[in-house]
């Protein structure tokens, strides 16, 4: 796999994956961005989003928000191998800004880092 690409077995695709994630995940929290993670038995991390559009109404604000998870989680994902990860976005998600968004994912990214240092 190509460091750096966003390939589609680093997709969470059907609802048995989101399903295993949402059964018993690890969650870290943000007023407007939630992460819920847990382990899999793959050798590289998976991604999903959930950016529900009764939070977040415009569908460019839901696509940029979308974009900016998936291009953090780009740089992140060698330090993230082993994780299916899920991102919720939550009510006035849309109200932060670029810079405020990465901010938010680089913490959430960080802490799931040390989390798996430490396992």
């Amino acid at each position: 796999m190509t460091p750096g690409r966003f390939a589609r077995q680093q997709r969470l695709l059907t609802s048995s994956d989101f399903r295993h994630v949402f059964a018993h995940p690890r969650r870290f929290n943000h007023p407007h961005l939630t992460m819920l993670v847990r382990s899999n038995q793959h050798a590289y991390a998976r991604l999903g989003l959930a950016i529900p559009k009764r939070h977040i109404r415009r569908a460019v604000d839901r696509n940029r928000i979308k974009r900016q998870i998936r291009e953090s989680f780009r740089a992140w994902q060698t330090k993230l191998v082993g994780w299916d990860i899920v991102m919720l976005a939550r009510g006035g998600a849309d109200r932060l800004s670029n810079r405020e968004l990465r901010d938010v994912l680089e913490s959430h990214w960080q802490k799931l880092a040390t989390v798996c240092a430490d396992s």
